[in-house]
């Protein structure tokens, strides 16, 4: 009885393991904003843009993820299971922001492009704020 017990957990947590295998295992990339740079995770599958930051309780100042589509759409999003409030900044193909959004945790509401998109980036709410980010910015280092 025990090892099964035992072997459960195991299987449980590997099991865990490999489903939270997201962007976060990759490198980060770096992105500038006027004179902010983020060290952002990419999220680019499906998989790791539906996972996104739900269940994070903590994101460095300058962290962050994009979102990387294989297609421009008015794309949304919303907050649910995510516990950390952000703002998100929808970019265009050249790289300009077209909106921004601060979203709040363990919502539902949705927070869509103003335009067709192939690039959203999520970071903690009021960063963009914080270093004078907004609406028609350039983001380099996109991917």
């Amino acid at each position: 009885m025990r090892c099964r017990f035992n072997c459960l957990i195991t299987l449980l947590l590997l099991g865990a393991w490999s489903t939270a295998s997201t962007a976060a295992d990759s490198a980060p990339l770096q992105l500038t904003i006027g004179k902010q740079v983020f060290q952002v995770e990419l999220a680019a599958t499906p998989r790791e843009r539906e996972r996104g930051l739900m269940g994070r309780t903590r994101l460095a100042a300058d962290g962050g993820m994009l979102f990387k589509f294989e297609t421009a759409a008015a794309h949304c999003f919303w907050m649910r299971n995510t516990p950390l409030p952000l703002s998100i900044a929808f970019i265009d193909r050249r790289g300009r922001i077209v909106n921004i959004a601060d979203m709040q945790a363990q919502t539902d509401t949705l927070h869509c492009a103003a335009e067709q998109v192939p690039y959203a980036l999520e970071v903690a709410q009021g960063q963009f704020a914080r270093h004078g980010v907004a609406v028609g910015a350039q983001v380099t280092g996109l991917p």
